[in-house]
């Protein structure tokens, strides 16, 4: 079954632009051409993934995409004509899946989509594994609810502090490299700020360390981070 990409795109040219290569390689395609249609049409359930443009009349993509995660977790690809961190730290916090600046290669474009799908398809599996329920002492994190709780109490978080935490908690006891985590987190070559892992993992702290007086996470001096079983 082919996969159906819903283009959410305001500039007629670039909308049709997208939707001829993503139709010669093999794509269905929607398209929406302001935001609260794309809202409308990604709500839906008929599209697997959507390629999403910040500057949006009715509603900006920021704004759709914070109400498209309330109740669905489709990939999300954000497009903008800024490059501005804040817009990409914003974006990625939201729950975007990536995050390019037109210009772009029309090549990188579809090497991204393919690479979050291939993401959320090896997600997808390892959840269907009996691997929906992580913790360590008292944390738990439910992957398919995308819930984190400690000692039953629920715990806010962002989404790239989600997936951090997810990992590292798919892999208790063992160290995980700042350039791995950033790898598995992020899904592409990162360009912002090189200790974006540390920022994250001081948020984590900030949540969960410093409010339930606990050492979750262990920093290995050098090398990286992992959270290890309790004694």
């Amino acid at each position: 079954m082919a996969v159906t990409v819903l283009i959410v795109e305001d500039e007629e040219k670039i909308g049709r632009f997208l939707e001829l290569e993503l139709m010669h390689e093999g794509y269905e395609v929607m398209k929406a051409a302001n935001g609260r249609e794309g809202l409308e049409k990604a709500q839906s359930g008929k599209a697997d993934l959507v390629v999403l443009d910040v500057m949006l009349p009715e509603l900006n993509g920021f704004e759709v995409l914070r109400r498209l995660r309330k109740n669905s977790d489709i990939p999300v690809i954000m497009l903008t004509a800024r490059d501005e961190v804040m817009d990409k730290v914003a974006g990625l916090d939201g729950g975007a899946d990536d995050y390019m600046t037109k210009p772009f290669a029309i090549e990188e474009l579809l090497a991204r989509i393919r690479l979050v799908l291939k993401k959320r398809s090896s997600a997808a599996g390892t959840a269907g594994r009996d691997k929906n329920q992580l913790g360590v002492g008292r944390l738990h994190m439910d992957v398919q609810r995308y819930e984190v709780s400690y000692d039953g109490k629920q715990v806010e978080l962002t989404h790239r502090e989600f997936e951090l935490l997810r990992v590292l908690l798919e892999n208790k006891n063992i160290v995980i490299s700042r350039d791995t985590l950033l790898e598995k987190v992020c899904g592409y070559d990162y360009m912002g700020e090189t200790n974006i892992i540390d920022v994250y993992v001081r948020y984590l702290r900030s949540k969960l360390d410093d409010v339930y007086q606990v050492k979750i996470i262990q920093t290995v001096r050098g090398v990286g981070y992992c959270i290890k079983d309790e004694n």
